[in-house]
This record gives C-alpha cells, structure tokens and sequence, in this order.
C-alpha cells in the first residue's frame, strides 16, 4: 500500500536542502513536501484503528441496559395524593445524569430510578422532606434545586441581594450625572 510521507525540506539545523527560505517554487524554505514513499501505517493497524474509533462512537449507543424499568418508574401511584406529593418532590430534585433536568422530566435510567424510589417511599407512608434528606446525604446537596440556608450556601443567596445593591448604587450614581 502506498502512501505519503511528510518530508521537511529543511530540518531543525537548517541543513538539507540548501534553497533560499522564501523560495518556495524551488521546495525551499520551511515549507513541507509530500513525497510518495510506503505507508506509515500497515493494513492490519489501519484495521485496528478504524475497530477503536467505532467502538469509541458506538459506546454510547449501549451505555442503557436491557432490563425493564422499576415499577414505579413511570407509573403512577393509584392515591391521587400521594402521587401529587411525589410529583411535587420529584419537581425539587435534580437528575444526576442530565444535570438540568428533574427526575421528573428526565428519560435518564438513573433518574427513572430515583422517580421509583420516591414514589416507593412515599407509598410506604415516608414524608416527602425525608426522602429529599435521604438522598442529599446520599448524593450531595446538589441533587436538590431548593438548596437550604446554611452557612455553606450563604454566598448563594447573598449574591443576588449584593448585585442589585450594586447595580442600584451604579445606577444612582450613572442617573445623577446625567441630570
């Protein structure tokens, strides 16, 4: 199989070919010629790679397992109030998988999961805030979009009250000169 190889007219010490550097009708200079020669790469590598790259392209495509969803993973609870409170609930927490996403509006497995385990729990007669503490011991505070006011958190709630404070001032200040 043939192929081309990269050849530099020049190498690193300036030896080789001994044309000006700006002529480059001549091949001179830093300029770069292809020249025909064997390939770099042999048949079976060239397999091998292309195996790589469509393996790497097809994971995705089977990260999902084959099982059955939970049962209660996107049916609904038969007690219209227990099923609201586990709708309410699952609004609150954030999908692991998709980041932006509820676990109510997410397609994630994992996020299906959760849907399951809330409305099991919630089932069994468990309160809705224990089931959020549940899992932000298990996950970590972000998996809830209603972050508590702790001293952790205080920059996050802080911050808006702080830009508008800000922005006010500069306002005022933009507003005054004008006048």
């Amino acid at each position: 199989m043939k192929g081309f190889v990269l050849k530099p007219s020049r190498n690193l010490l300036g030896e080789g070919d001994r044309t000006k550097c700006g002529d480059r009708a001549a091949g001179g200079g830093n300029t770069l010629r292809f020249a025909p020669g064997p390939s770099t790469i042999p048949k079976q590598g060239l397999a091998r790679i292309l195996a790589f790259a469509l393996a790497l392209v097809a994971t995705p495509a089977l990260a999902d397992s084959n099982l059955p969803a939970a049962k209660w993973a996107n049916e609904q609870l038969p007690d219209p109030r227990q099923e609201a409170e586990a709708r309410t609930l699952m609004l609150t927490l954030r999908c692991i998988v998709c980041q932006g996403q509820s676990i109510a509006d997410s397609d994630a497995e994992l996020a299906g999961d959760m849907r399951a385990m809330v409305r099991t729990r919630i089932a069994a007669g468990e309160k809705p805030e224990a089931i959020r503490q549940w899992l932000i011991e298990r996950y970590g505070q972000w998996v809830s979009y209603k972050p508590l006011v702790e001293p952790m958190t205080w920059p996050l709630w802080l911050a808006p009250l702080v830009l508008l404070g800000l922005g006010a001032f500069l306002a005022r200040g933009r507003f005054r000169r004008h006048r």
